[in-house]
């Protein structure tokens, strides 16, 4: 016999019946896999029992909330990608899950194909088609040096840790250092959307960026005014 491809597999996490119903129906249809947990010791035991592709997390959860997942994910050290799913006027809940370690998130009300299609891209993503590195592995510019095969981060030989996306972007921005990117080119070559994203993700990774190179050195990611992003040496 031939032996076939198995289905990505995507762990939602959701108390909302109404929601996992959506979600199981429009995810199977798009070829997941997909399981469910409906409170946090429930989520525990599935990751517990098996490491899915992705992970789908909504924020408010009966016996905890989303973030201690979260946490748990990355203090094990998987880096399984993360969207969550969170009120529309809740910006506190988006930014608190981006500077934990999420990859993405939408908002309620959602729409299925759009959830499908994110999740699609967090799979890509995650599998290393960001492009290539450098020669031996690491990029370097202006102290910082971005270690593709370890992972690692240093500046000014100092470790800085990043969650799985904030690395894809700095590599991103590494790679074209000196160059002014777009956000809608760093939501296509980082998030590999396929589709319209939101550039409100890339303003919110680039902040946590910055908040963890900088630390009171001089500032190497500059915003340029309606355009987007360069990382760069400040300019005299």
């Amino acid at each position: 016999m031939c032996a076939t491809n198995s289905p990505d597999t995507v762990l939602v996490v959701e108390d909302d019946p109404s929601i996992r119903d959506l979600l199981a129906s429009a995810l199977r249809f798009a070829g997941f896999d997909a399981r469910f947990a409906e409170d946090v010791p429930q989520a525990l035991g599935s990751l517990a029992r098996h490491t899915p592709d992705v992970v789908v997390l909504d924020v408010g959860l009966p016996g905890g909330n989303g973030f201690e997942v979260l946490q748990l994910i990355r203090s094990r050290g998987v880096t399984t990608p993360v969207l969550f799913l969170t009120a529309r006027d809740s910006v506190e809940d988006r930014v608190r899950g981006l500077r934990l370690g999420g990859d993405d998130y939408v908002t309620k009300p959602f729409s299925v194909v759009e959830v499908s299609a994110r999740l699609q891209a967090l799979i890509r993503r995650a599998r290393g088609s960001a492009g290539p590195a450098a020669d031996d592995g690491v990029l370097r510019y202006a102290g910082l040096e971005l270690d593709d095969r370890r992972h690692t981060v240093h500046r000014d030989g100092e470790a800085i840790d990043l969650s799985p996306t904030e690395f894809r972007l700095l590599r991103y921005l590494l790679s074209h250092y000196d160059h002014v990117l777009t956000r809608s080119q760093i939501l296509e070559a980082v998030w590999q959307y396929d589709f319209g994203g939101d550039s409100v993700v890339v303003e919110r990774f680039v902040s946590n960026l910055r908040r963890k190179l900088d630390h009171g050195r001089e500032p190497l990611i500059h915003t340029v005014r309606g355009i987007g992003y360069s990382l760069h040496r400040p300019t005299a």
